[in-house]
Parts: C-alpha cells; structure tokens; sequence
C-alpha cells in the first residue's frame, strides 16, 4: 500500500471556498421567485453544457494544428474520451445570442442536440429552459455569469474549477432545500470521512443509492491526491430517483469519470445482481418505510433475517453484505436507531451480522450533519474477512468510535466535520486494523476503544460506541478554586460598572433626542 502521510490542516469545507460562493450569490441572485429544486436544474445544466463545450473547443484548436486531423470529425473528439458538441450547441452560439428572446429555445435545443450525438447523455440533460416560467432576461444574465467563470489555461485545471462549482452549488442547493435536499445530496464531510476511512485504492466501488455522485467525486479526488490512477478502480452506482441520477451522470461526466450508473430500485430492481464489490460506500434514507419489503419476504438477500416491512435500515445493510467480495469493506450512513432497536426482528438480525463477525467499526456522529434531519446518525463499517492479508487479523473484534462532540456550527442548523476531526477519526481505525503506514493503536477514553464479541454481547449486541469508550476524561484545573472564584467575582464587578456606564450613555443620548423620561 502506499504511504499516506498527509499535512491536513483544521479547516473545514466552508472555509477553503473563494469565488464558488461569490458565484452563488450571484446565481442565487437571479432565481428570482422560482423554488430551488426546479432552478438548480437549471444553472447546473448550463455549467455542464458550458465544460463539454469548453473541452470541445480546446481540442478543437489543438486538431485546427494537426495535419490531417479533421476537426469537424466526431471521431476525433470520441477517440480522446470527449463529448462531441454540434455547432448549434457551442457556448459561443449561446453566449452570442443570451439577451435574444428565444434564448430558451435555443439552449433546449443545444441540449437536444448533444444527447442526440453522445449516447451516454441520452435522456440526462434539462431541456426545459422555454417554459414560460423562467425569466428569458434572467436566463440571458445567467448565461453571462457561467461565461465569466474564470479557467485558466489547463484543460484539467477547468475541469477542477468547474467540477467544484458544480459541487458547491449541489450543496448549496441541498441547503436551501432542507430535508429534500437530503435526498440528493451527501454532506461532504461525510463523503470525506467515509472515502478517508476505507481508502478506495482499486477495485470495483458500488453505492446502492447514489444520489448526485458525491461518493465517487471524492473517492477520484482521494485517488488523485495519492498519486494514484482513476483507471485502477471500477465505478458502480444505483439511483431510484429519476431526476437526482441525471445529476449523478452530469456530475461524473465534468469530472470525466467513468462508470456505470443506473436507474431504478436497488431492492425490486437490482441493475447489478452479480456485482461483488471490493467497497461500498453508501447513504441510504434514513427509516425508509415504503420500500417494497412486503414483494421480498423470501429475498436471497435476507441471510441474516428478514428485514421489517416498515423500515429498509436493514435491509440496505444485507444489501451491502450481499454485494460485498470476499475481501470486501463497507462503509455507510445509517440512523442512530440501527445500532440498539430491538422492533420487528432488527435486534435478532443485528446479533446475527454481529455473529458472523463482519461488523468492523462504529462510528458515533455529531448532530445537525445532515440536511435530511437534525438528529445524529453514525457510521458502519463492514469487513467480509478480518484476516484478509492487508490489514491484521481482527477476528473478534470491534472498534468503537465516540465522534459526537466533534465537528463546529457553520450556520445556526448545520454542523460540519473539519479535515482534523476527519484525520483523528480515520488514523483511529488505520492504526487499529494495522495500515502498514499508521502508528500504534492505544484505546482513547471517551473516544476509541477495541471491544471483543464477547464485551458486545455482555451489551445485548447493543453497537452504541458510548456504552464501550466511557465518558471523556476530566481534565483537573490548575487554578485552585477559591482562587478562580475571586477571579470570576472580580470580572463580575467590572462587567457591572461597564454595563451601568452604556446605560448612562444610552439614556443620555435618547435624552438629547427628546425620549428622555
């Protein structure tokens, strides 16, 4: 394996953003009245039509200089991996012709156009920009704001800033359409984490219900860091929601990523049956209660019980198992309540996953992660084979992760995990499964502790990860008491006199305006 030592710094997300937040608030800016679920379809449709057109065009000038290149020749563009863009479809058309009334018609069919010459695009591109309900003159102004975005020269450099606005304003949009946002999108803190933890290196990567894509993004982006190759792992997603898979196949598409994904119900309509996995990395809906459960009482699936009709918790867990390889690791986002319910046979299944011996880390997770719910998730990781060669043998045990306090308020209802949370939880579990790369494991009171089968057990196979680290040691204070108290007494009188002084002041000037009393 490849070492991993990386410098990280306490940051999180939020705070290494420039010009993508700039560029929201003026996108955001000309919304206008329309809800954010119908207009992100439409800004995130111009910045992809804008990258394809921008990875055309520079090819397009490099062939302009080849002998015998044709530039004009789709075949060119498809033998580099390249989207082929009509001529009606190029930015250049469209930024000529942004303030003419038929704006909307032309980008539709600039769409239409490119789904029409690249088979993979077909069906995936917004082709509603003539409804009535969108402005035409805002339309116009948008078209001169994606056009701004500086690039710069390198075309994999374009790729990366494109490729992060189009992430932003994802997470953005998830923001501003609170629990349905959710549905699409994965905070990317916890994407991180999950990609940090598992360390995704090459093989084949699944997520059941994959949302915008953000699972793989990452998982390219740690690749990438690494030194590693994209080539080196094979992409597998699955997304039942019509409207958030296109944007999954737009969002692979500017990263230039390949994989299959599809559509569908990963329960009815599994699209990867024989897929065995080396990871998978998921996060399920929380609770999901009509799921189909009561077509699939006598599922393949169900090794280790039939999951409730009223709650998929456990059914996406034998899911995950059932795809896993036989060297297979897991990593996924469940609700709270998977870790202790004991409702419809979710304990007993718990215990048998338990007893198999595939359970291979909890992790416990702050609150308000999430844009779907405010209340706290955590994180299971499974191991098909705890003696799999690449880390130690782990058979029999469990490591337990505290992570409940960690994490900063970036606005008044979301939290987010900063990279050196991110690094101590996933160095925790590096060193205790043994990465050749990773320092000794020691059990951290109140937040890791390597727990037996048998400790589990003593716990009614309960996977709460605050039952086995303990609370948090107390750190005794150097300063005696009563000397802290006359401290604490004496900032006291001086706040007083401060606050009696701005009263004074404040009555004084209302006074001199007439409202003294």
């Amino acid at each position: 394996m490849a070492r991993m030592t990386k410098k990280t710094s306490n940051t999180c997300s939020s705070a290494n953003l420039g010009f993508e937040a700039q560029l929201w608030e003026a996108a955001n800016a000309l919304r206008g009245s329309m809800d954010a679920a119908d207009y992100k379809h439409v800004i995130l449709g111009l910045i992809f039509l804008k990258y394809i057109s921008d990875a055309f065009n520079a090819h397009y000038e490099k062939l302009k200089t080849e002998p015998y290149a044709d530039p004009e020749d789709p075949d060119e563009y498809l033998a580099e991996n390249i989207f082929w863009v009509p001529p009606q479809a190029r930015w250049s058309e469209l930024q000529k012709n942004a303030h003419q009334p038929t704006i909307g018609e032309l980008v539709d069919q600039a769409m239409i156009a490119v789904e029409g010459s690249n088979p993979s695009l077909k069906g995936v591109l917004p082709k509603e920009y003539a409804r009535h309900e969108l402005d035409k003159q805002r339309l116009g102004q948008l078209i001169d704001l994606v056009s701004n975005i500086h690039l710069g020269g390198a075309q994999n450099h374009a790729r990366d800033i494109l490729g992060r606005v189009y992430e932003y304003f994802l997470g953005q949009f998830a923001s501003a359409e609170g629990k349905k946002g959710g549905e699409f999108y994965t905070p990317r803190c916890i994407v991180k984490l999950l990609v940090e933890m598992l360390r995704p290196y090459r093989g084949r990567v699944y997520d059941p219900c994959c949302g915008s894509a953000g699972m793989f993004v990452q998982s390219e982006e740690f690749i990438r860091a690494h030194g590693g190759r994209m080539g080196d792992i094979s992409i597998y997603g699955q997304e039942l929601n019509y409207t958030t898979w296109r944007l999954a196949k737009m969002n692979l598409a500017i990263r230039r990523i390949d994989g299959r994904i599809e559509q569908g119900d990963s329960f009815l309509n599994d699209r990867f049956p024989d897929l065995k996995a080396d990871y998978i990395l998921a996060n399920p809906p929380f609770n999901m209660k009509n799921w189909g459960g009561e077509h699939l009482r006598e599922d393949k699936r169900w090794k280790f019980g039939i999951p409730p009709v009223n709650n998929a918790n456990f059914a996406w867990v034998q899911h995950i198992i059932h795809h896993l390889a036989p060297t297979g690791i897991a990593g996924f986002v469940l609700a709270n309540g998977s870790m202790s319910s004991n409702q419809s046979g979710e304990g007993e299944i718990r215990k048998n996953i338990i007893e198999a011996d595939l359970v291979d880390c909890m992790v416990a997770l702050p609150d308000k992660l999430f844009y779907s719910t405010q209340i706290p998730a955590c994180l299971w990781f499974l191991a098909r084979d705890k003696r799999n060669g690449r880390f130690r043998d782990r058979r029999g045990q469990v490591l337990f992760v505290d992570a409940r306090r960690m994490g900063r308020m970036v606005d008044r209802t979301h939290r987010e995990l900063c990279d050196e949370d991110i690094q101590r939880i996933a160095q925790a579990y590096h060193a205790w499964r043994g990465d050749a790369d990773a320092q000794e494991y020691k059990d951290s009171q109140g937040f890791c502790k390597s727990a037996t089968l048998e400790e589990i057990r003593q716990h009614g196979y309960v996977l709460t990860p605050g039952r086995y680290v303990g609370a948090p040691e107390v750190v005794e204070e150097e300063e005696p008491f009563e000397q802290k108290m006359e401290r604490l007494v004496a900032q006291l009188r001086d706040q007083q006199a401060e606050a009696r002084m701005l009263d004074e002041a404040i009555w004084k000037n209302l006074k001199e305006l007439g409202y003294g009393v």
